[in-house]
C-alpha cells in the first residue's frame, strides 16, 4: 500500500513560526505511522517562492527575489530538521523541475479549452495573493475596504488569462457529494460547499504587473497566478509531467494538510485544475486551526511570535511535538501556553509514562538480573492489561486515519494509566520476598505493555521512544507494528535503565 502526504508549501515572505512547525509535525506523525503499518510512504514539504508579496518582501530586504527566497527557504528547510520531520522531499517552486511541471499543466489546460485571454478588473489582496468579489469585502478603519482576512485590497486592472472555473461549479458539487470525506473537518467542508453553491466566476490565473513568477508558456509578458503555480508542486514532486516516473504511482495524494486560511485554494481551485487537465484530484484535504499565544493572536508588534527553534531548545523536541498534537483536537484553534506545555511534560510525560517506565525497568534491573522474565500463565488482571495493550495499535490507527491526533494520544494514555494502576495494585516490589515468580510475571506484563506503548508513540516522539525501546531490549528491526505479534525472548539482557522524561524545572530567575 502506498501513502502520499503533504504539508502546504510554506510561503517565504517571512521566517518560519510555530504554525508552520505544527503542520509539519502533524504530517510527520502520519508519515511515520503509515511506515510503522508497512505502507510505502512519500512525505513532501517545501516552499512557495513566487508572487508579488515575495517580490515586495525581497525589495524591502534590499535583495533580489532569488537571493531572498534562497535565504528564507533555507530557514524552512532547517525548521523541518528542528521539528524532526522525516520528509522524503523538500520542493521549492523556483526549481527547474517545478517550472517545467507548471508549464506542462498550463499547456494541458489550454489544449483542453480551459483557459482564455481576457481583461481582469477586481479587488486583489497582495497579502493573501487572492482576488475577492465586492460581496466578500468587509469595512475597515475609516471606511476602507478589506479582504475577509483583514488584508488590504487594491483595485487591479490588467490583461489576464482566465481559467473557466464557472464551468466546474456543478461538477465540483457532484464531486463533494460523491466524496463526503474530501474536505475535513466538517466545518471546513460546509464552508467550501457553501462557497461553491453561491456561484463560481472564472478565475484570473496570470498577472502582468510584476515579474517574479513562472512565465506563461508562449506569452512571457504574463506570469502565472501564484496559486496555480504553488498548487502544482504536489504533482511536480510526484514526477509530473512524466507519468512514467517512478514516483507517479503515488498520485493522487492521500492527504493534503493545510492551514484553514488556504482551504479554498486546495478544495476548490486545485481539484478543478486537476480534473480540467484530466488528472485525478487528491483524496483528502484537511485544514488545521491556528495557534494563539497565551490567548493572544501572534503578531510582531506584540512580540509574541513563537520561534519553533527556541521552543524546542527550551523544552526538548519530543515534548514540543507531543504538546502540539495533544493539547487541542486537530482542526480546532489552540492557545500555546508555556504553563500548559510544562504541565503536559511533568504530569503526562514525566509522571505518567516516564515514572511507569522507570519503576518497571528499575525493578527488572534489580530483581530479575537485568533480563526479561519468561511469559507466565496470566491472571485476570494480567489479561486485562495485555488485551487492552494488544488492541491499542488498531485504536490509534483508527484515530489517525481520522487525523484525530489528540484522540490517538488519549487512547495511548488509557493504557499508560491502566499500567500505572496495575503496578500499584500488584506491587511487584512487595512480591520479591513473598512470591518471586509472581513478581517476575508482573514485570514481564509491564515490559510487554510498555513495548506496545513505546512502539505506537514512536511517530509522535521518535527520539524518546527509541530510547525507551532500547531499554526494553527491542531490536531495531522489530519496532514496527507487525513485530508486536512476536514476543520478545525470555532471558534477553536489558541495558541499565535511564530516565526518558525528566521533570522540567523552570529557572529560578
Amino acid at each position: 500500500m502506498k501513502f502520499y502526504i503533504t504539508t502546504p508549501i510554506y510561503y517565504v515572505n517571512g521566517a518560519p513560526h510555530i504554525g508552520h512547525a505544527y503542520t509539519t509535525v502533524a504530517a510527520d506523525v502520519l508519515a511515520r505511522w503509515k511506515r510503522l503499518e508497512g505502507h510505502e510512504v512519500f512525505f513532501l514539504t517545501g516552499t512557495d517562492e513566487h508572487g508579488q508579496k515575495v517580490e515586495k518582501a525581497a525589495a524591502a530586504a534590499g535583495l533580489d527575489p532569488q537571493s531572498f527566497t534562497d535565504r528564507v527557504a533555507e530557514q524552512f528547510r532547517e525548521m523541518t530538521a528542528w521539528m524532526g520531520a522525516s520528509n522524503d522531499d523538500f520542493i521549492r517552486t523556483t526549481e527547474p523541475r517545478h517550472k517545467r511541471a507548471c508549464a506542462a499543466l498550463w499547456q494541458r489546460l489550454a489544449e483542453r479549452g480551459e483557459i482564455y485571454l481576457g481583461e481582469y478588473e477586481g479587488w486583489y489582496a497582495v497579502r493573501d495573493e487572492a482576488f475577492y468579489a465586492e460581496s466578500e469585502l468587509v469595512e475597515g478603519p475609516g471606511g476602507t475596504r478589506l479582504a475577509p482576512s483583514g488584508a488590504p485590497v487594491e483595485w487591479v486592472g490588467e490583461p489576464s488569462y482566465f481559467f473557466r472555473l464557472s464551468a466546474w461549479q456543478d461538477r465540483l458539487l457532484a464531486f463533494y457529494d460523491a466524496h463526503p470525506d474530501f474536505v475535513a473537518p466538517t466545518s471546513r467542508r460546509n464552508e467550501v460547499v457553501s462557497f461553491v453553491k453561491a456561484g463560481l466566476t472564472d478565475l484570473s490565473i496570470s498577472r502582468t504587473s510584476f515579474r517574479w513568477g513562472v512565465p506563461v508558456p508562449g506569452d512571457p509578458a504574463h506570469v502565472m497566478y501564484v496559486w496555480l503555480d504553488a498548487l502544482t508542486n504536489y504533482i511536480t514532486a510526484a514526477g509530473f509531467p512524466d507519468e512514467r516516473d517512478e514516483l507517479w504511482h503515488f498520485w493522487p495524494a492521500d492527504l493534503h494538510l493545510v492551514g484553514k486560511d488556504i482551504i479554498r485554494f486546495h478544495a476548490i481551485y486545485w481539484p478543478a485544475f486537476l480534473m480540467a487537465a484530466g488528472l485525478a484530484p487528491p483524496k483528502r484535504v484537511f485544514a488545521n486551526g491556528w495557534w494563539t499565544v497565551e490567548g493572544e493572536k501572534m503578531s510582531k508588534s506584540l512580540g509574541n511570535v513563537i520561534d519553533p527553534h527556541e521552543l524546542v531548545t527550551r523544552y526538548g523536541l519530543d515534548a514540543v511535538r507531543y504538546f502540539l498534537l495533544r493539547e487541542v483536537p486537530f482542526g480546532n484553534d489552540g492557545s500555546l501556553s508555556h504553563r500548559a506545555l510544562i504541565n503536559r511534560m511533568n504530569v503526562e510525560l514525566a509522571n505518567d509514562l516516564g515514572n511507569l517506565a522507570q519503576r518497571s525497568l528499575s525493578l527488572l534491573a534489580r530483581h530479575c538480573a537485568a533480563s526479561l522474565p519468561a511469559l507466565a500463565p496470566p491472571t485476570a488482571e494480567d489479561s486485562a492489561l495485555l488485551s487492552a495493550a494488544a488492541a491499542l495499535p488498531a485504536r490509534v490507527s483508527e484515530a489517525l486515519d481520522r487525523v484525530a491526533f489528540s484522540e490517538a494520544l488519549e487512547e495511548v494514555w488509557k493504557i499508560v494509566r491502566a499500567a500505572n494502576a496495575y503496578i500499584d495494585h500488584q506491587a511487584p516490589w512487595a512480591l520479591r520476598s513473598s512470591d518471586p515468580p509472581r513478581m517476575a510475571a508482573v514485570l514481564r506484563v509491564l515490559a510487554d505493555a510498555l513495548r506496545v506503548v513505546a512502539t505506537v508513540l514512536q511517530p509522535f516522539m521518535p527520539g524518546s521512544m527509541g530510547r525507551m525501546l532500547d531499554q526494553l531490549g527491542v531490536p531495531a528491526n522489530a519496532r514496527d507494528l507487525a513485530a508486536l505479534a512476536t514476543p520478545l525472548p525470555a532471558g534477553m539482557a536489558l541495558p541499565a535503565p535511564q530516565a526518558v522524561f525528566p521533570r522540567f524545572v523552570e529557572d529560578a530567575a
